[in-house]
């Protein structure tokens, strides 16, 4: 079975210590691309991986933890310039210290006084704390919402800053118990308010992000180094190639230089990949290139179809087609040269096939045709018409006429295989007859379209025939007729050739007579 064009084995050119490189290169370059990307999400995501928990339904408190991933914000936080803000940060201390406090007090027991004065001090803080929105220095403004949301839900109250106050009250606390508040806290407020973070800023005026010293060392020197060898392979291959040039061919692989656009480096690994053997893409890429066929080959159809027969057409109406036949001929045509002349080669190549071997097979035809014809002048002028009904005459008739078809198709053809004998030997004068002839009709065919109506007249005829098929040719163009070109090529592609059905029954197992 023929395998399709993507997995014919190809020769392997370069070295085992290339083929090795480059596949590192490969892996290396993949390693990167996972990089770029965490990077280019982290900050968006910083409060997953801070707290590695997952919300299904963003709307209710259902919580999927995933302790299995790593805490990995102590290590980039410092690469992306990320502090605890201040102001959250002393509300989360403050609370610990109100926790330490409450967690001895029974339910159903009055707070003391100093006890009083730390909720008194974290209900300001929260107050302070829906006021300012500190959240809004890391563009995490909804998260201040949710807290707001989840504090009126506990505490069934419309106003935030009311309903923190009633639930740091002494009161509340007495009735409701510190265990049951402190677990509300801890799951639903606290988590939120530690997402909170403070990035700085660099003399740019840009967020800090040094993320790009990393890259620098870690990858952009393997980088660099690949894309020098790739040159210097791709200048030995093609000698005569520059620097620049080579350069400029392997464009693609420039984003994986560029501190910027980092995004782009999917392009080059890809390539990698591919060319390295260790992925295949090119059947999604087949796959995609169909689709987008499928869509734009109906309208692309159109549009060359209809560009092609309109400049046809321009051709056509053109006055100047006495002088494009003119410059056909050879001391006129810009393309001709004394060394090569490929039209008059053609025609001594041609003109001895046609007249020696491509004529004397069509001698019984020629010989009926002009039996036939003969045989019609002999009955319409020789023989009157009272005599010819009688069968004698008609039989004699008819021999005259095949015998005189076959002596003159026989002179013709002996003349036409002299005439093919001599035009095939090589011979100077007849190559400059040959010429003169060529050119001599290139000239008067253009002086009698000059002359007569017979111009306008055929360019009034060819373009009607264009524009008929404009409606017939363009108007069959439709979806379903690319959809089944597009089978037919899969057909094509996947089909089983004979030479590999021979080669299969060739190898196939013989299984003895019983």
């Amino acid at each position: 079975m023929a395998r399709p064009r993507w997995q014919a084995p190809s020769a392997d050119a370069s070295g085992r210590w290339v083929r090795g490189w480059d596949r590192f290169v490969a892996i290396w370059a993949s390693l990167n691309l996972v990089w770029v990307a965490f990077d280019l999400t982290y900050v968006p995501l910083r409060t997953f991986w801070l707290q590695r928990n997952l919300y299904p339904i963003p709307s209710v408190p259902l919580v999927v933890p995933l302790t299995v991933l790593p805490d990995v914000t102590p290590l980039m936080d410092p690469i992306k310039g990320i502090e605890p803000h201040r102001e959250t940060q002393a509300y989360l201390q403050q609370f610990q210290r109100l926790d330490a406090a409450l967690q001895q007090l029974p339910t159903g027991q009055a707070p003391q006084a100093g006890q009083v004065a730390l909720l008194n001090r974290q209900a300001q803080l929260t107050a302070q704390l829906i006021d300012s929105n500190p959240f809004l220095s890391s563009g995490a403004s909804g998260t201040l919402e949710k807290i707001k949301n989840r504090l009126r839900q506990r505490a069934d109250r419309d106003s935030a800053r009311q309903a923190s106050g009633l639930l740091l009250s002494p009161a509340w606390i007495q009735a409701e118990g510190w265990s049951r508040e402190r677990r509300f806290w801890n799951d639903q407020i606290l988590p939120l308010v530690a997402t909170n973070y403070w990035r700085s800023i660099d003399e740019n005026g840009r967020p800090t992000d040094h993320f790009w010293r990393i890259d620098l060392l870690l990858f952009q020197g393997v980088f660099a180094l690949d894309i020098l060898l790739r040159l210097i392979r791709l200048r030995r291959r093609l000698p005569g190639l520059s620097w620049g040039d080579a350069l400029l061919r392997r464009w693609s692989d420039l984003p994986l230089l560029l501190p910027f656009w980092r995004w782009l480096r999917l392009v080059p690994v890809l390539e990698r990949l591919q060319t390295s053997g260790l992925v295949n893409f090119e059947p999604l890429r087949a796959v995609v290139s169909r689709g987008v066929v499928a869509l734009l080959a109906v309208e692309l159809f159109e549009v060359l179809s209809l560009q092609i027969l309109d400049g046809t057409q321009g051709l056509i109406r053109s006055r100047r087609w006495p002088q494009r036949l003119r410059a056909l001929r050879s001391h006129q045509s810009v393309a001709s040269s004394s060394d090569e002349r490929e039209l008059v080669e053609l025609v001594r190549i041609w003109a001895p096939l046609l007249l020696s071997q491509v004529a004397p097979r069509l001698a019984p035809e020629l010989q009926g045709l002009l039996g036939y014809s003969l045989r019609q002048s002999l009955d319409r002028t020789v023989v009157p018409p009272p005599l010819r009904q009688l069968q004698p005459l008609l039989q004699v008739e008819s021999g005259i006429s095949r015998q005189l078809a076959s002596g003159m198709v026989d002179s013709l053809l002996e003349l036409s295989r002299s005439t093919g004998n001599r035009l095939s030997r090589r011979d100077d004068v007849q190559l400059d007859l040959l010429q003169r002839f060529i050119d001599r009709f290139w000239e008067e065919l253009a002086a009698a379209l000059e002359r007569g109506p017979a111009l306008e007249r055929s360019q009034e005829l060819l373009c009607a025939l264009i524009d008929g098929a404009k409606g017939t040719y363009v108007s069959q163009i439709n979806r379903a007729g690319i959809e089944a070109l597009i089978q037919e090529l899969d057909q094509l592609i996947t089909a089983p050739s004979r030479e590999d059905e021979e080669g299969l029954s060739r190898e196939a197992p013989t299984t003895p007579a019983p």
